[in-house]
């Protein structure tokens, strides 16, 4: 369980399996003492949540201090304190994100981190599945999505769902509210469709940043990322989750292909 997706490809294909089929289900999901015969649906992730700590701790630094600025992620950053920041963490150094660090630059380290990562968040292999989902509509294009996501690397799914929990935290105060004292608390203006213009050219990327042509896409390709970024945000609850049907499937195929990885999950239960 503590092993990184990394390490896999050193593996015998026995244990890969083994490990690739433990990714359906967290420790606590597999708890006994849950009533029995209840049909429950298992998060994607695999046992060992695999995100980096740089995205981990933008995301968390903004949850606490940036939701409610105004225009996060389009207003500008110091060039400076970022660099300064993205080299602490290249560095390994154990970065500490307070509340006097600039919003500003956090959200701009976070976005060039996802900018320039060496295979893109979704990886470029699925660029083109992932834009087709785009012509689809309504449930149809949920349970595509959903299954290209369960395509994705572990480390890649699992920093996926963590960005897209944020996002999601970051639309849902977009509008202005009020507090108990009827002060009024000002809206940081990014909804889900604003988020989407923002990341989605990071996150779903056709070309590697710098080589020829990676910053110029049609309009129609420009239109499909919004719109299935969007569709990420609003339904990552949904869409990361594996249906008790489908853990049947697998269980199945498993029984058929693999009889020790069942033995083993049993005995694990």
């Amino acid at each position: 369980g503590a092993m990184s997706v990394d390490s896999i490809t050193d593996l015998s294909d026995n244990a890969s399996e083994l490990l690739e089929a433990l990714q359906l289900s967290h420790p606590h999901e597999l708890d006994p003492r849950r009533s029995r015969g209840k049909k429950k649906q298992l998060s994607l992730n695999p046992i060992t949540w695999q995100v980096p700590r740089i995205v981990d701790r933008c995301c968390t630094h903004l949850e606490m201090h940036g939701l409610q600025t105004v225009g996060i992620f389009r207003v500008g950053s110091s060039k400076k304190r970022v660099q300064q920041l993205r080299e602490e963490f290249d560095r390994g150094l154990d970065v500490f994100l307070d509340e006097y660090q600039s919003v500003h630059d956090v959200a701009a380290l976070l976005k060039e981190f996802l900018r320039d990562m060496p295979d893109s968040l979704i990886p470029r292999e699925l660029y083109g599945a992932f834009l087709s989902t785009a012509t689809l509509e309504g449930q149809a294009q949920l349970d595509t999505l959903q299954l290209l996501l369960f395509l994705l690397p572990p480390c890649h799914s699992d920093t996926l769902l963590r960005l897209l929990r944020f996002l999601a935290e970051v639309a849902r105060h977009a509008e202005s509210s009020w507090d108990p004292e009827g002060r009024q608390i000002p809206g940081n203006k990014m909804t889900v469709s604003n988020l989407a213009t923002v990341f989605g050219p990071n996150i779903l990327q056709k070309e590697k940043p710098g080589e020829k042509d990676a910053g110029a896409l049609n309009f129609e390709d420009s239109a499909a990322i919004i719109l299935v970024l969007q569709r990420l945000i609003e339904h990552h609850h949904s869409l990361f989750m594996v249906s008790p049907e489908m853990q049947c499937d697998v269980l199945r195929r498993l029984f058929q292909t693999d009889p020790d990885v069942i033995e083993y999950l049993l005995r694990r239960k």
